[in-house]
């Protein structure tokens, strides 16, 4: 039977995977390389594997097909997360989080599908994003739960209000998210540079879209501060308060990598690195969310102390 080391390594693995892809398909934009196999499911006409081409060099269709490769890897640990809560008869929550991984990461790969066959239109690749942030997002809440012992109850560890304002915060997030696809949208890097079919782009001034994509950022992390000062007052646990730290650092290093784009045009390597740090906010605020009603074993010795620390919350 799969231990629950082995469960929680799988589970691991099946988050790195789903925010190394989104990683991955932001140096197939900054090299040009999205058309490196102009075709899906297939990388040419009658070949699932890069061939000569004299319109399309070979350093386009190794990086393209190398993040296509990628996919096997989330497909393998999608699978072997569902075989692993399976086998060892975990609860039915723990099994239906696993489940969305293979479910979402099929969803995924057809509107990957879709974006090549839509010459990497701007709004596609924007989809394309958003929905493998989503299923970051999942994959933190599949994490949390395996971890969580079967035999247990959900405790809310902070008040139902300062819960709210972190949904809040993470819709907020949400809509930082697709500000910044529309940025990418009308930026420099399309995604490819072919003269005879150019990438449809998003007809709007790119520096209004920065400021408002800036505008949304300061909200989303004075939301945060908010928060932070509403846990301090309620004496939240040290885990909770710890994770807001990790998500308030994360945001105030993206909006630092996002000023030095904005000054330095744009350069590909902070591109990549706004990408991977755009994957990390939404991996800390789900874990953040996850921490506020944690399932805890009845025989929890530290249930108590838990209870005693969050005064005012109903349990």
């Amino acid at each position: 039977m799969p231990s629950l080391r082995l469960q929680i390594g799988v589970a691991l693995a099946v988050l790195l995977s789903q925010a190394g892809i989104a990683v991955t398909g932001s140096i197939v934009r900054v090299t040009a390389s999205g058309l490196g196999c102009p075709t899906w499911p297939q990388c040419f006409p009658g070949s699932f594997t890069p061939t000569p081409h004299t319109e399309v060099p070979g350093i386009h269709q190794a990086v393209e097909f190398g993040n296509r490769m990628l996919t096997f890897a989330v497909v393998l640990t999608a699978a072997l997360i569902v075989i692993a809560v399976t086998r060892a008869g975990r609860r039915r929550e723990v099994r239906f989080y696993a489940w969305l991984m293979p479910l979402s990461t099929v969803v995924q790969a057809v509107v990957g599908g879709l974006t090549v066959l839509a010459g990497l239109a701007w709004w596609t690749v924007a989809i394309h994003l958003l929905l493998s942030m989503g299923m970051v997002w999942l994959a933190v809440l599949l994490l949390e739960k395996v971890r969580e012992p079967d035999d247990g109850h959900t405790i809310a560890v902070v008040p139902a209000p300062l819960r709210w304002l972190t949904a809040v915060s993470a819709a907020m997030m949400t809509v930082v998210l697709i500000a910044g696809t529309m940025v990418t949208g009308a930026g420099p890097h399309a995604g490819d540079k072919s003269i005879d079919k150019p990438v449809p782009r998003l007809k709007i001034e790119i520096t209004t879209l920065v400021h408002f994509h800036a505008e949304m950022v300061v909200g989303y992390l004075a939301l945060l501060i908010g928060l932070g000062f509403g846990l301090l007052a309620v004496g939240a646990p040290d885990t909770v308060r710890r994770r807001l730290y990790v998500v308030v650092g994360l945001v105030m290093g993206q909006g630092l990598i996002g000023v030095v784009q904005y000054l330095t045009d744009v350069p590909s390597v902070l591109v990549v690195a706004h990408v991977a740090g755009a994957g990390a906010c939404v991996a800390a605020t789900g874990a953040l969310w996850v921490s506020m009603r944690p399932r805890m074993a009845i025989d929890d010795t530290t249930l108590d102390d838990t209870l005693a620390a969050a005064p005012g919350v109903r349990h």
